[in-house]
C-alpha cells in the first residue's frame, strides 16, 4: 500500500521560510519521480516542482522558480520542498505526488502522470 505523507506546513509571515517533508512508502522510492502540488482555497491543483529518479534534475512552476527549492534523500524515502520568500498567494495545501509512470515536465504542469498522492499539509503565509 503506497503511502505519502507531507509536514512541516504551518502559518508564516510573509518573506519567511518553511521545509516541507514528504515521507513516502510502499513503492521503490529511488525508481520514482517525484512532484509537489498545491491547491489555494477556490483554485485548481497545481503542480509546482517535480524532481526526476537517478540524476535528480529539477523542474519548478515560472511562479515559485528561485525561491523555492525540491530536493530528494532517497536513504530515508523523503522528498523536500524548501521555500522561502514566501508570499500570501503561495498559501495553500501542499501534497507530495508520484506514479509508477509520472515523470517531470520542464514547462506546463511541471509534472505528468503523477497519479499517486497523499494526504497534505496546510501552509498559510500572511501578509
Amino acid at each position: 500500500d503506497v503511502q505519502l505523507q507531507a509536514s512541516g506546513g504551518g502559518l508564516v509571515q510573509a518573506g519567511g521560510s518553511l521545509r516541507l517533508s514528504c515521507a513516502v512508502s510502499g513503492i521503490t522510492f529511488d525508481d520514482y519521480a517525484m512532484s509537489w502540488i498545491r491547491q489555494a482555497p477556490g483554485k485548481e491543483r497545481e503542480g509546482i516542482s517535480c524532481i526526476t529518479f537517478g540524476d535528480g534534475t529539477t523542474y519548478y512552476l515560472a511562479s515559485v522558480k528561485g525561491r523555492f527549492t525540491i530536493s530528494r534523500e532517497d536513504a530515508e524515502n523523503t522528498v523536500f520542498l524548501q521555500m522561502s520568500s514566501l508570499k500570501p498567494e503561495d498559501t495553500a495545501v501542499y501534497s507530495c505526488a508520484t506514479g509508477p509512470a509520472g515523470y517531470c515536465l520542464g514547462y506546463g504542469s511541471i509534472a505528468r502522470d503523477m497519479d499517486i498522492w497523499g494526504k497534505g499539509t496546510l501552509v498559510t503565509v500572511s501578509s
